[in-house]
């Protein structure tokens, strides 16, 4: 099955409360929360933009709102990941991304995957993203460390409601070739229109933020894309 994972671009912490308020009910089991520091990626979005908040749940005082209802994916787009990245484990990240194209990414990577071996069954799930504009062999520094890979299927990272970028699905032909068994999902772009075809040239998962969240009824929105990209399967 392909799972749809929606997306949250937080301004701040309201506006992710909000978000997964309004998604609570979906049939989905894990969300993707973005985080651009407004150099990798040239936007700023909670924790950023509002530190306090955030730290409380990495200290765990609290936790993510509706931790009990979802797992969540930090999709890391800032540099030097390897100086935080421990802080979004500690807030409860199921799965991390790091972006290879980042300074300090394969360090990063070095220190989720050092951490998951040296705690055993600690159920972390590490990725790495690739813009569409790359080659496959970027991802050759990383190999051997990495659980799943996001290819952008957008130029610009950071922003929803971007258009599609159709070298992205180029991307995702040849990593589906040079990787048969590898789970590969697109973040950026990605509608109604495309999920089929993005399904059926290899993607297992589709991360959909504007899609989702533009919608009038965003549970129903889920379902649709849901069944697109499933009618394959």
């Amino acid at each position: 099955m392909v799972e749809i994972l929606p997306a949250v671009l937080p301004k701040n912490f309201k506006d992710l409360c909000e978000h997964l308020e309004r998604i609570k009910r979906a049939p989905v089991t894990c969300v993707q929360i973005d985080v651009a520091d407004g150099i990798f990626a040239h936007n700023r979005t909670w924790p950023y933009r509002d530190e306090s908040t955030f730290a409380k749940i990495a200290k765990e005082e609290c936790g993510l709102p509706l931790w009990d209802t979802f797992d969540f994916e930090f999709d890391l787009m800032i540099e030097h990941p390897e100086e935080r990245v421990m802080e979004f484990v500690h807030a409860g990240a199921s799965r991390v991304l790091v972006h290879a194209e980042s300074d300090g990414a394969l360090h990063a990577m070095q220190r989720l995957v050092n951490l998951r071996e040296e705690s055993g069954a600690l159920p972390l799930r590490v990725g790495v993203a690739i813009a569409c504009s790359e080659q496959p062999d970027v991802l050759e520094p990383f190999e051997a460390q990495f659980d799943y890979v996001q290819v952008m299927g957008i130029a610009k990272v950071g922003f929803q409601g971007q258009p599609f970028d159709v070298r992205a699905l180029h991307m995702l032909e040849r990593l589906r070739t040079r990787y048969p068994e590898l789970p590969l999902q697109v973040d950026g772009g990605v509608t109604l229109g495309n999920a089929r075809e993005l399904a059926k040239a290899g993607a297992t998962g589709l991360v959909v933020g504007s899609t989702i969240f533009k919608s009038e009824e965003p549970l129903e929105e889920i379902k649709k894309l849901q069944a697109e990209a499933n009618k394959m399967v």
